[in-house]
């Protein structure tokens, strides 16, 4: 093990939105896991292979509690992502219930079917791109603002049951939380987004909905081992990553089609037989996270050669692992037509990201739609002067000028 001094210390730096940084490759040609520090300067484990991050996230020796939380290594002073989470004991059993309680309201058969009402709302969000864009000529329109940003939250407050009017507040929560170094300020968001979660499901206890805040307050009236603090946890969770996430991968999308026009030309003459493929491509590229995926050994474990012990923190680098020559021809280039494209943006195994599917058909939806609404769009800035943001969980940009 290196010295302090000499161990590379997260989030690395990168030249631009659509890069990643160089240091992965670097750490990966040494070997596929590297010890490292993370942003709150404590000791982690880094994956950066595509295959040992594969055989991590399928290893149930992994997960996000900790034997001795007080111990653990701390990833973070944000409110999510920031050390560990759940009980050590009872892990397993809380996250095969939170499946069987969420797989529903998630599954491909539900996302088709809410496919046409995605397709309204990317209709409603593209008409006030145009409206802004008619009010001042010639002035760029923030997709980001009109469009990555609001889609994503129409969606997942329709799904989970939130009021749409009430998107201020909760993105200003959502915005405390994932402050890496937000320490006290982002406990309190997370403590008020909490009590807001609370709020909300205390109403559909009154009067039920068909959204997932009701299902899981039916599940407490069967299970009160799922307490009013898991509900609240969960839904706060779930409003966070699903427009979060998302939001993100719309505006980096737009950024990969946008910095290069014979890109954007091939997918907007055909968006519809263009966009499966394309989005694949954008999810394995958008470099979100500058941490990574966190679990901590929850005993022994050796991975290529390498000796994890039980409590250690390792964080596995999805944006790394889908960078990995070793898994994909040309990695650093955007090719819509690679294929197979087996990338790890929604992690894979018994733990894969269960919004995946939701994920998918909103970037399925929101590019065709965008490409033949505006299919001459290009950026009114250039990559560099479009800033990343670094100190948050999710990462992302503030803003995406477009004119058209």
């Amino acid at each position: 093990m290196t010295t302090t001094e000499e161990t590379p210390r997260l989030p690395f730096a990168r030249a631009n939105a659509l890069a990643i940084a160089p240091d992965y490759e670097a750490l990966r040609q040494q070997a596929p896991i590297s010890r490292v520090l993370t942003p709150a300067g404590d000791p982690a484990w880094l994956v950066t292979s595509f295959e040992e991050a594969k055989e991590v996230f399928r290893d149930k020796r992994f997960g996000r509690s900790h034997p001795a939380p007080e111990q653990a290594s701390r990833i973070s002073h944000a409110a999510i992502q920031d050390g560990p989470s759940g009980d050590f004991d009872t892990e397993e059993q809380e996250h095969k219930r939170m499946r069987r309680m969420l797989a529903p309201a998630f599954s491909a058969p539900r996302m088709r079917a809410l496919g046409d009402r995605i397709d309204e709302l990317t209709t409603r969000c593209l008409d006030d791109m145009q409206a802004a864009h008619d009010a001042h000529p010639g002035e760029p329109v923030n997709l980001t603002e009109l469009l990555a940003f609001p889609l994503p939250v129409l969606v997942i407050c329709e799904l989970l049951g939130v009021p749409f009017e009430d998107r201020g507040h909760f993105r200003n929560l959502s915005e405390r939380i994932a402050v890496m170094d937000g320490g006290a300020d982002a406990q309190a968001a997370m403590n008020e987004f909490k009590a807001y979660m609370t709020g909300l499901a205390d109403a559909k206890r009154a009067n039920p909905q068909p959204d997932v805040i009701s299902d899981m307050v039916a599940v407490q009236a069967d299970d009160p081992t799922f307490t009013d603090d898991d509900l609240a946890r969960m839904g706060a969770g779930l409003l966070f990553a699903g427009h979060e996430t998302t939001s993100t991968r719309i505006a980096m999308g737009v950024l990969f089609l946008l910095t290069d026009t014979t890109r954007r030309d091939r997918f907007a003459a055909d968006p519809d037989g263009e966009v499966n493929q394309t989005v694949e491509e954008i999810l394995r590229m958008t470099a979100t996270s500058g941490t990574g995926l966190l679990r901590y050994a929850h005993e022994d474990v050796e991975i290529a050669g390498t000796r994890i012990m039980r409590g250690d923190a390792v964080l596995v680098s999805s944006d790394a692992a889908n960078r990995d020559a070793a898994a994909f021809a040309d990695p650093d280039e955007f090719d819509p037509g690679r294929t197979p494209n087996v990338h790890l943006a929604f992690g894979t195994g018994a733990h894969v990201c269960i919004g995946a599917n939701l994920a998918r058909t909103e970037l399925r939806t929101v590019f065709p739609a965008l490409f033949r609404r505006f299919p001459d769009m290009r950026l009114a800035v250039g990559l560099d002067d479009i800033a990343v943001r670094v100190n948050r969980v999710a990462g992302g940009v503030d803003r995406v000028p477009v004119t058209w």
